[in-house]
């Protein structure tokens, strides 16, 4: 039956950002599917933590701090030492700095780039090299934006970061298919998350933002979880290299 293909039970993911926001939402998304979760944050995910246990499910917690990268390899050492294996990867974690391009500082751009894209990358590069070990393949899925399809404004290194992001899928995709591997991205649309808090907060900002969504409405983390347990499956086997926007329609106008 087709919705056996949509089942993770025994599946171990790895889920980088998941003390609030989208990150939670996917992880409990993943849990509610049957897969017990690793958490990488730079504080401690109690919420997440209490709320995966609920359903059953097993949590372990690796506190790290992803803007910087070189220790990236540490992760995935300790996350197979506390859980065996790792099947899935979701690559959620990330910042935005807002400021006029003109005025955008040095700092600023660093500090987006290396936990956007760099360590996005490293950890990607770890856990797959994990993968090949372990001769079963496995599952991808990094978190891209709109801002990778789009130009935005007042936010230059998460634009840059976001765009790196779809493409980065492409290339894990080509290089890493042959081993089994799935690498894809989901590209939220705008989402009521910490980080447009905001944009929210400004009337005319959120008039305009919604006068443009066809669905009419904010995303929710609840809106990520059918993506990414497709994504995490068997279901999504012959999809290699693809961005899915989970956008309410933005894209479309």
């Amino acid at each position: 039956m087709i919705l056996n293909a949509f089942n993770l039970e025994g599946k171990i993911a790895l889920v980088t950002g998941c003390n609030t926001g989208l990150g939670q939402g996917m992880a409990l998304g993943l849990a509610q599917a049957g897969c017990d979760i690793i958490g990488v944050n730079r504080a401690g995910p109690a919420d997440t933590q209490a709320k995966v246990e609920a359903l059953g499910r097993r949590f372990w917690s690796i506190q790290a701090d992803l803007t910087q990268p070189s220790g990236v390899p540490q992760i995935v050492e300790q996350a197979v030492a506390q859980a065996g294996r790792i099947d899935i990867l979701v690559n959620n974690a990330g910042i935005i700095r807002r400021e006029d391009a003109l005025n955008f500082s040095e700092q600023d751009w660093d500090d987006v780039m290396n936990i956007n894209s760099k360590s996005l990358f490293f950890l990607s590069q770890q856990v797959a090299r994990q993968f090949i070990a372990q001769g079963n393949g496995g599952k991808i899925i990094n978190i891209a934006s709109m801002l990778s399809f789009q130009g935005g404004i007042r936010v230059p290194s998460y634009t840059a970061s976001k765009s790196a992001v779809m493409g980065l899928t492409r290339l894990m995709a080509n290089e890493w298919a042959k081993h089994g591997i799935n690498v894809n991205a989901i590209a939220p649309g705008y989402m009521a998350t910490n980080n447009t808090e905001q944009l929210r907060n400004d009337e005319s900002r959120n008039e305009e933002i919604l006068g443009r969504i066809p669905a009419g409405r904010w995303g929710i983390p609840d809106d990520m979880m059918g993506p990414i347990v497709f994504l995490a499956s068997d279901a999504a086997n012959y999809v290699h290299g693809y961005t899915l926007a989970v956008d309410g329609g933005w894209l479309a106008r």
